[in-house]
């Protein structure tokens, strides 16, 4: 073989293409295993530019478990600065269920990372829930899709507002309630975080309308919601820090109690 593609053109030619094709498919093969392993370094900086965008800042960082990401909030203390409400701390889904009554996110941070019970997590596309507990490195979500989660939204169309609940049946399919007959609603509405909300800032989004119950004896629509977290793929999301949340919430449960 090696006589002939050296003494003879046309056998040459023929060994020289198919060495050609073979080396291309090496090549090829070689490209998709090292483009697969790069997939997560190529999440992470993706998650860290997505952080950059959404708190509007013109800095450079990584993701670490000490990185910290100032959100700006529109409420002024007067008339030349503004009072700085929420963080975000970027996180890696490391642990997620999505097909009992009762479903939870496992986070790659915790407290050693800022991460609080009650903060809230949202994903790249909506909110994904609430911490329930912490360790050092890491920390247990409550997912949407868990029958006791409980989250203020409304219509962002007119601010009519409600609670998102799961009936945990699909876990492509949320609950609005409590909005009133009097809202005019439409499929394709979109729901986001009311701002009656301690873990939540205001505006989220949390999915839109995908259908309308209405019962006779009740003044207030039953609303199917479809949710913009894609729970199955959820790879990266973001804790957020409410810096007045413990401040809000002792008020609320102090009034509660005095009633």
């Amino acid at each position: 073989m090696v006589f002939l593609s050296k003494y003879s053109q046309t056998h040459e030619a023929f060994f020289s293409a198919v060495t050609g094709d073979i080396t291309g498919k090496v090549y090829t093969k070689f490209n998709d295993v090292y483009s697969y392993f790069s997939l997560r370094k190529i999440n992470q900086q993706l998650a860290e530019e997505n952080a950059a965008l959404r708190n509007r800042l013109k800095i450079d960082f990584q993701i670490s478990d000490t990185g910290k990401f100032i959100f700006t909030d529109t409420l002024k203390i007067d008339s030349l600065q503004k009072n700085r409400k929420y963080l975000f701390l970027p996180a890696r889904v490391v642990g997620n269920s999505v097909s009992s009554q009762t479903n939870y996110l496992t986070l790659q941070r915790g407290s050693n990372g800022g991460v609080k019970k009650g903060m809230a997590v949202m994903g790249p596309q909506g909110i994904v829930g609430v911490v329930v507990d912490v360790s050092p490195n890491y920390s247990r979500v409550m997912s949407l899709l868990h029958r006791n989660s409980r989250v203020s939204a409304m219509l962002k169309k007119d601010n009519s507002f409600g609670s998102i609940e799961w009936d945990g049946d699909s876990p492509n399919e949320l609950t609005l309630r409590n909005i009133s007959k009097g809202t005019i609603v439409n499929k394709g509405d979109t729901v986001v975080t009311s701002s009656y909300s301690a873990n939540f800032p205001p505006g989220l989004m949390i999915g839109t309308v995908s259908g309308t119950e209405n019962e006779a004896s009740s003044n207030f629509y039953t609303l199917k919601v479809k949710p913009a977290t894609n729970f199955f793929t959820l790879q990266y999301a973001y804790v957020i820090a409410n810096k007045y949340y413990n401040e809000q919430t002792n008020l609320e449960n102090n009034k509660l109690k005095n009633e």
